[in-house]
């Protein structure tokens, strides 16, 4: 029986690197305007590459970016990068089309709703309330709370304790194999894998389900729990 279902937040629930692409082209076109020299296509690409080797969650991504590309920094030009990155965070921060309705819908049918996100806890928290969704999960389990990242076991572990199901007795949906369909079925969870967020063009995410659409996830849910 189906008693709850967790989901990843970015790529699964948020278009987060579509947010993150508009706002970091923002951000460069602002520090260029303010008076950076540099190429706005350069500019995104170092700065994505600066992401790569800290984390995309880096908040002091545009102080690296000009202390390698000038030597110091201008904080006319860092403000208005993140003044242009804040307004166009906001501005791109959406849902993928049926994520509301489809929790809407698993809370009418009785299931318990969790989230587990590699994100800092006040990132992870603010972009749920950006849109609206902070009121709908019953567990929401971030870096800052276990201190280790998926796939280690723990913040899995430590969703299913707080939303109190056996790992049999609840989903994982995530767009990242690697990590959430992997550290998912590790304690036992059953797994669906979100094609439509997928930003490697995974082959083989070696889940369960896999769905192109989240309205999928309602009657996954509906089969299994008729087979019990």
């Amino acid at each position: 029986m189906i008693k709850a279902c967790v989901f990843d937040l970015d790529n699964t629930l948020l278009d987060f690197m579509r947010m993150k692409k508009e706002a970091v082209e923002m951000a460069v076109e602002a520090m260029i305007d303010a008076g950076l020299k540099i190429k706005k296509e350069k500019a995104i690409e170092k700065i994505f590459k600066l992401y790569e080797q800290t984390h995309i969650e880096d908040q002091k991504i545009f102080d690296r970016f000009l202390e390698v590309e000038t030597g110091h920094i201008d904080y006319k030009i860092l403000a208005a990068g993140i003044v242009a990155y804040r307004k166009a965070k906001a501005a791109n921060m959406i849902l993928y089309p049926h994520v509301r309705f489809v929790l809407t819908e698993l809370l009418r049918m009785g299931l318990k709703l969790g989230v587990i996100s590699d994100a800092p806890r006040l990132q992870a928290w603010t972009r749920l309330a950006e849109v609206g969704l902070h009121t709908m999960f019953d567990a929401v389990i971030t870096w800052d709370d276990t201190g280790i990242r998926k796939p280690n076991p723990e913040p899995f572990l430590a969703v299913l304790k707080k939303l109190n199901v056996k790992p049999e007795e609840a989903i994982m949906v995530g767009d990242w194999a690697e990590r959430d369909i992997y550290g998912a079925k590790e304690v036992g969870m059953i797994t669906v894998f979100a094609k439509y967020g997928d930003t490697f063009g995974t082959k083989n995410s070696g889940a369960h389900y896999e769905i192109e659409d989240p309205l999928e996830l309602i009657e996954i849910v509906k089969k299994l729990n008729e087979n019990q």
